[in-house]
């Protein structure tokens, strides 16, 4: 919070945080009359919901399917199949990702050319970014996210599904009215959760994605700053910082609003 002033501040390294004057909502307002604010918002807004769709229901899927898988062995396979991607470097995933999808040499223009068709410069393309960040995170993190999920299913009383069974329940009906409603809370908190890192789309993984040919589309908050208000010559903490509040206060209100929303409809909140 100490910190945080320098938005409203013209911060000088010289003078230090106490020692600059004050600016109001100078920066803030800059921020919002600026030709690219609505193109930025637009961007990360997008990118930030289809990212959440796309990832918030494949780990609960995963966890359900390893949870009734009988064959052990085959289990721990899928399980280590599934987990190791997590822990690869946002460099070395982004060096992958390039390699795979190079027009020229990558495995997925020789799939392309070996069926008849002419390759595509899928990076080169700005309506496929979004769609290349958001899946191949789904890849790299389900396996990791479902963890937490097998660790709600395995505190399910087993007599359970032992009752549901001596009724005829089917494994279905036993997944869909035993073990979602058991991970219903989980799965509630970690949703308010991922709505307040709505804006927090990982930094590294765009800016690394990111080329001229795409960064109609790609650039985002965070990439915003660091290449206006930190990446230029006389670098601009003040308009960094103010574009960085105005970011978590957008995330505050979206939990205060997503817990709220969540106590009324009788489900798990925050608080």
């Amino acid at each position: 919070m100490y910190g945080a002033q320098i938005a409203f501040k013209d911060y000088s390294v010289t003078k230090g945080i106490w020692g600059s004057s004050w600016a109001g909502f100078k920066h803030f307002i800059r921020f919002f009359q600026s030709y690219d604010f609505w193109r930025i918002m637009e961007n990360t807004l997008l990118l930030s919901l289809y990212h959440l769709i796309a990832t918030f229901p494949f780990p609960i899927m995963l966890a359900l399917g390893l949870n009734h898988m009988k064959h052990i062995r085959f289990k721990k396979a899928v399980q280590m199949v599934t987990y190791a991607p997590h822990f690869i470097s946002v460099v070395v995933m982004v060096g992958l990702i390039l390699q795979f999808l190079s027009p020229r040499s990558g495995p997925f223009a020789a799939l392309v050319q070996a069926i008849g068709l002419e390759p595509v410069n899928i990076m080169g393309n700005p309506a496929l970014f979004k769609s290349v960040y958001v899946w191949s995170d789904v890849w790299q993190h389900t396996g990791f996210a479902c963890i937490i999920y097998l660790a709600a299913l395995a505190g399910i009383d087993p007599a359970l599904h032992e009752a549901a069974k001596m009724d005829g329940a089917s494994k279905l009906r036993r997944v869909w009215h035993i073990d979602l409603p058991g991970i219903m809370p989980i799965a509630t908190i970690l949703l308010i959760l991922n709505f307040g890192r709505i804006f927090d789309l990982g930094f590294e993984k765009v800016l690394l994605l990111q080329n001229p040919l795409n960064v109609r589309t790609s650039e985002i908050i965070d990439t915003y700053v660091y290449n206006i208000g930190l990446k230029s010559m006389v670098p601009n903490f003040s308009y960094a910082s103010a574009i960085g509040l105005f970011k978590n206060v957008i995330a505050f209100a979206l939990v205060m609003t997503v817990n709220q929303i969540s106590k009324k409809l009788g489900q798990s909140s925050l608080w």
